[in-house]
């Protein structure tokens, strides 16, 4: 019923207009153990600075992105196709003594490349990477069933601990159970895209139901994002909506 009822409401206000200007710049957020930095990339990808490690996460787009950032100390990937597991843009990256950590269908795909620098992380899996805590979430398509362009158990989404500060990623999804079941996340990252994720409704509606405290639109190529702003602000609630400018190249 609350979800029938989340659903009505963000139909009601469709229509509803709203202008806001992209910024490019970076986040800094205060954790229990010292600042997080947070860069919007391009389309899926984030980087992170904190407790003196860079972090990427799904790098694509070409190596040259990364080139005002230290060499990786972790990269998250979080399922196979090319705009996430980018082996191109790996590839120009200086990956020496990175960690990776990816589901296993994106190990399988790395065809041994980077075998002794993998952590294997599945579904509701927590590991310890680097002095953070990381929890695989599931990220897939309803219905999960053939027709699926992300079958449930291939990717993952992820949570990382930043000294205390929670943050998940969503990877490529719909706005399954485990999405909507999330709890005490500082800042999220949602994708919208449609046909390949959800659209703005179905991911307002999930934003609406787990409430984090900071939430970045991402992965939304062809969205009306401002628009998904304005259906989680009427919703009432104390997320905060960040827009970012993903595609300005």
């Amino acid at each position: 019923m609350k979800n029938v009822l989340t659903t009505l409401l963000l139909l009601s206000i469709l229509t509803l207009p709203v202008f806001a200007q992209l910024s490019n710049s970076p986040d800094t957020f205060e954790t229990d153990t010292g600042e997080l930095n947070v860069y919007p990339i391009n389309h899926g990808t984030v980087a992170f600075t904190f407790d003196g490690k860079t972090i990427f996460v799904d790098p694509f787009g070409g190596a040259e992105k990364f080139a005002d950032f230290e060499a990786p100390d972790v990269i998250f990937i979080t399922d196979i196709h090319g705009d996430h597991h980018n082996p191109e843009t790996l590839g120009g990256l200086d990956t020496e003594n990175t960690t990776f950590v990816v589901p296993q269908a994106v190990a399988d795909a790395m065809d041994g490349k980077y075998a002794d620098q993998l952590v294997i992380l599945a579904n509701e899996e927590t590991k310890e990477v680097m002095g953070m805590n990381v929890t695989g979430v599931a990220m897939y398509n309803l219905p999960d069933d053939e027709s699926s362009r992300h079958k449930k158990g291939r990717g993952n989404g992820y949570i990382i601990d930043f000294g205390g500060t929670r943050v998940y990623l969503s990877g490529d999804t719909e706005d399954v159970p485990e999405m909507r079941a999330l709890e005490n996340i500082d800042i999220a990252f949602v994708c919208m895209n449609l046909p390949y994720t959800m659209d703005i409704y179905q991911a307002a509606s999930a934003v609406v139901e787990f409430q984090p405290d900071v939430m970045y639109p991402y992965h939304h190529r062809g969205q009306d994002i401002q628009k998904f702003k304005t259906i989680v602000g009427v919703a009432g609630i104390d997320t905060e909506i960040r827009l970012k400018d993903w595609y300005r190249n």
